[in-house]
């Protein structure tokens, strides 16, 4: 099993981030990509920049994380693209895998942002599909 040093090391340029804000939330976002049932995701794009995150780049290898900091799956961002929180389509929430339709898609995102820094109808949003690159667990994809 690879230590995060060791995968970092590897791959310099990579980020590490984890998936939403609750030890429950990532470990269910992680076992959706890890089936394959999730390739996107999204996030308010006021967190990226100055003082913030690095903004996912095409080509970038990134490592999620669990929730305890170790590496859980490195992923390839393949398209980015930004828009409104009232832009959203059902193509894209498909992509996100864990929402019935667009509404139940709003009705979490707009609780999710109300949590994290605030929520308003025409804030941007990233916008990021990827693919799985490699599991940490063991299984390389």
């Amino acid at each position: 099993m690879k230590t995060l040093q060791e995968i970092i090391d590897a791959n310099p340029d990579a980020e590490t981030f984890r998936f939403g804000d609750s030890k429950k939330l990532c470990d269910s976002i992680l076992a959706l990509i890890r089936s394959g049932q999730k390739t996107a995701t999204c996030e308010a794009l006021r967190v990226y920049g100055k003082g913030g995150d690095e903004m996912p780049v095409v080509g970038r290898r990134d490592v999620a994380l669990e929730w305890d900091g170790r590496a859980a799956v490195m992923l390839e961002t393949v398209e980015l693209s930004t828009r409104r929180f009232g832009e959203m389509d059902d193509a894209f929430v498909a992509a996100q895998g864990e929402f019935r339709d667009l509404e139940h898609w709003r009705k979490s995102y707009e609780a999710y942002f109300r949590r994290n820094g605030g929520f308003d109808p025409d804030m941007e949003l990233m916008c990021e599909r990827f693919r799985v690159v490699e599991d940490f667990g063991g299984r390389n994809v």
